[in-house]
């Protein structure tokens, strides 16, 4: 056996993963042939040379004229469309969640790396008043979505939580779902399931050795997530319970709305198979991708693939032509997973990210890169766009419901602080909008620009999903910040 994969390595240019070969006890030589004999080397070589091959190995940038925006009549908007036809959206999607069709899938493999934490990012708390953690915030969702329904409809649905988590955050996440008795869910609709990994390679191809017996390996991206509802069963376990319509997001929006009746509704009013939320952008060099048509097909174009002119480019209103912020959050068909997963799996391209990979050197010495040093292939969880037959388009409002988090505090942007900030801000509308009488707490810092909120009172998702139900809680009621609104506040359990 050792032999043949002596072999195999030295066809495929890496006999070089195994110069501590000798160095390695038994057991250790056991576990990394394991690892290595999994790998197609043939595949990942024309993975490598096929992505870096293209441009900052993104992909092809698009020239000026390339781009259309969304179809307009396959997009809507939560501020301008008439709020009886937004509320004829919620109808809708209620009645999908009461039927037990609409299911939730976290996209959660990844770690707190950036946000400078040791744990999975859904574990992370943003320094609510609650102390809750994002996973917290999102089950709640959940819940309430439920009781929200079950009021409306008289039923007893059940909303199932897939999590797609990695090979690093897999067994960190289960931890804590167990030791928080899955923040009140029933244990059997929390679904956990990975995605695979890949080895880091080195700008010329080569296989990096995290250790002297094992590869550096990396999450697929999100874009993984196709290969492992097949492989994992999800897909399957969709089907058997009659899940139609499926919400996907990214863990890291603490201002997400967990299977937001309106989109559900406003997707099922386009009979859409594929639909994406997005927010405004307003500047042109803000760092975002855009929703976009590029040759009669929709896709996710980066902000680095825009052309300088379609970056400009502004409509007769004076907004940017290009402005459909891609924030992570689609739904899509059961049929059209199915297609996905049967016709275009092979479809889907990778793209490469440059990271600092701590390594063994030629020395066996642990090495910790200060520039990057590897390529990881990923793919995107919106490469999928092409494939969509009937593609609707939800732009809902930034402040609402989009609240990344992403770094550290102290960085400019997508951290903690802003995060909070902008939770704490809606709260506080949701609550004034109701009645209440907010009294403030001092600021907390001589930058108004960096302060928290001066009135800081949370509530519960446990008591409102959206600002919905307040006026009957909070109508005339004095609030003295910080405060936190629970269902034993008042509010119904």
């Amino acid at each position: 056996m050792e032999d043949v994969l002596r072999e195999r390595l030295a066809a495929a240019g890496q006999h070089h993963v195994l110069r501590y070969w000798d160095e390695l006890e038994s057991a250790q030589r056991e576990v990394f042939m394991k690892q290595v004999s999994g790998l197609d080397f043939t595949t990942l070589r024309q993975d490598f040379e096929c992505v870096t091959a293209l441009p900052d190995g993104q992909g092809p940038s698009c020239s000026p004229g390339d781009l259309e925006p969304p179809l307009n009549n396959f997009l809507g908007s939560v501020s301008t469309s008439d709020p009886e036809c937004v509320q004829t959206w919620r109808q809708r999607g209620l009645l999908q969640v009461a039927a037990g069709a609409v299911g939730v899938l976290l996209l959660a493999g990844g770690q707190g790396t950036r946000l400078g934490v040791p744990y999975p990012k859904g574990m992370c708390k943003v320094g609510l008043p609650s102390g809750k953690s994002l996973y917290q915030l999102q089950a709640e969702q959940i819940l309430q979505l439920q009781r929200l329904t079950d009021k409306v409809h008289s039923t007893t649905c059940q909303v199932p939580w897939y999590i797609m988590t990695s090979h690093h955050t897999n067994e960190p996440t289960r931890e804590f779902f167990a030791q928080h008795n899955y923040f009140g869910l029933q244990r059997d609709n929390v679904l956990l399931f990975e995605q695979s990994m890949l080895p880091a390679l080195t700008f010329d191809g080569k296989l990096i050795l995290k250790d002297k017996g094992e590869l550096a390996m990396a999450p697929d991206g999100n874009g993984g997530l196709y290969k492992a509802l097949d492989t994992s069963g999800m897909l399957q376990d969709m089907e058997k319970r009659g899940v139609r319509n499926v919400h996907v997001y990214c863990v890291d929006n603490v201002l997400v709305r967990v299977a937001d009746p309106v989109f559900i509704g406003f997707c099922i009013t386009m009979a859409a198979d594929c639909g994406a939320k997005v927010v405004e952008k307003v500047l042109p060099n803000e760092s975002v991708g855009v929703v976009c048509r590029v040759g009669g097909l929709n896709r996710v174009v980066e902000y680095s693939e825009l052309s300088p002119e379609d970056t400009a480019r502004r409509d007769p209103d004076g907004r940017l032509t290009f402005r459909a912020g891609n924030i992570c959050n689609h739904l899509f068909h059961i049929d059209f997973l199915k297609r996905v997963v049967t016709e275009h799996l092979s479809k889907l391209p990778y793209h490469v990210a440059k990271k600092k990979v701590p390594h063994v050197d030629d020395a066996g010495k642990q090495v910790k890169p200060k520039q990057p040093n590897a390529v990881k292939l990923e793919k995107f969880v919106f490469d999928v766009f092409p494939f969509a037959e009937r593609f609707a388009v939800l732009e809902v409002i930034r402040r609402d419901e989009f609240a990344p988090l992403k770094n550290a505090d102290g960085a400019a942007t997508d951290t903690p602080s802003t995060a909070r900030r902008l939770l704490l801000s809606l709260h506080q509308r949701w609550l004034e909008n109701a009645g209440a009488i907010l009294r403030p707490v001092c600021s907390n810092s001589s930058d108004t620009e960096l302060a928290d909120p001066l009135i800081q009172c949370e509530v519960s998702p446990l008591v409102s999903y959206a600002g919905e139900g307040l006026s009957e809680l909070v109508n005339g009621r004095e609030l003295v910040s910080p405060f936190v609104l629970e269902p034993s506040d008042g509010a119904p359990k």
